[in-house]
């Protein structure tokens, strides 16, 4: 791949506390070392960062490198979803559950140095997206009391990281509530009482909590993990077991694995479906693998690495 192609830094200013403007000037130069010319772009609003990855996508960029969290790869991957165009990710945001999942490093010198790996090899790796109405996601689509505890996570100014998602999550235990649900798995309809419901294209949310730890960006197919009724006491003790990936073993959680997800509800108020911290639409939605959606700036060697 030639290094004198096109290659867009967007960042998101408010990304890493502020500091993602810095670190974009650094990833900028650790690129220009090897030889890479990047232009570097950022935007305020959700149009203007849109706006940013469809021109790099109508120039036939090689790829447009982001500086920031989960939030800017969601509205970016809108533009580069089954497009040649690459997205390649130094995480500078408050989850960066993608990059993880994707066993991306980091450190911002070693991500900028996979990134300029991929660029020079042209070696580079394509994972699976998600996909709900005209919205593509590439982590975890939640629904129930997870959407909620994502939902104020969103609203809350502190503290900043995972730490959030947690406190966020106490906060919402005192409004804790089962809904009844219709989960339809590749047209097979499953009526369940749930409490929470993710569907996961990669395996964590909320800053690193593995809620479908087997899921797999690579292998077709959603992830789907369903906690039933369970008191709020219950919740709270299954809650540890969460970051360990441990709550597959309790009773109250059961696991599916299909190509296409719906989930439906009369609950009032309405349930409203989260994906990649970003909200979606209000039930009912559907959720579908597209298998190879989305190119990364990834070898493949340093995909295999531990």
């Amino acid at each position: 791949m030639s290094s004198g192609s096109g290659i867009t830094l967007l960042v998101n200013p408010h990304a890493g506390r502020g500091d993602a403007t810095v670190t974009a000037q650094r990833v900028a130069t650790v690129l220009l070392d090897r030889g890479i010319l990047v232009a570097i772009r950022s935007a305020d609003s959700v149009p203007g960062t849109r706006a940013i990855a469809a021109e790099a996508v109508q120039r036939g960029d090689v790829a447009v490198v982001v500086i920031g969290g989960d939030g800017l790869c969601h509205l970016v991957i809108q533009e580069l979803a089954r497009t040649p165009t690459a997205l390649g990710i130094v995480a500078a945001g408050t989850g960066n559950d993608f990059a993880a999942a994707l066993g991306l490093p980091g450190d911002m010198s070693q991500a900028a140095t996979v990134v300029a790996d991929a660029l020079e090899r042209g070696d580079l790796r394509t994972v699976d997206l998600g996909r709900s109405g005209q919205r593509w996601w590439a982590t975890v689509l939640c629904a129930g009391f997870d959407s909620a505890v994502n939902d104020r996570a969103n609203r809350m100014r502190w503290p900043h990281g995972p730490r959030r998602y947690d406190l966020a999550l106490l906060a919402e235990l005192a409004r804790l509530r089962a809904v009844e649900m219709t989960i339809e798995m590749d047209d097979q309809p499953v009526e369940v009482l749930a409490t929470l419901v993710a569907i996961g294209n990669t395996s964590t949310y909320g800053g690193g909590i593995p809620i479908c730890p087997r899921a797999d960006p690579q292998d077709g197919l959603l992830d789907l993990t369903v906690v039933g009724q369970v008191s709020r006491a219950r919740l709270i003790r299954v809650t540890p077991t969460l970051r360990r990936g441990e709550h597959l073993a309790h009773p109250a959680v059961t696991t599916y694995r299909a190509r296409s997800i719906s989930l439906r509800s009369t609950a009032i108020p309405a349930v409203t479906a989260y994906a990649d911290g970003e909200p979606i639409s209000a039930l009912p939605v559907t959720a579908t693998c597209q298998p190879g959606a989305l190119r990364i700036l990834q070898t493949a060697a340093e995909h295999r690495a531990p």
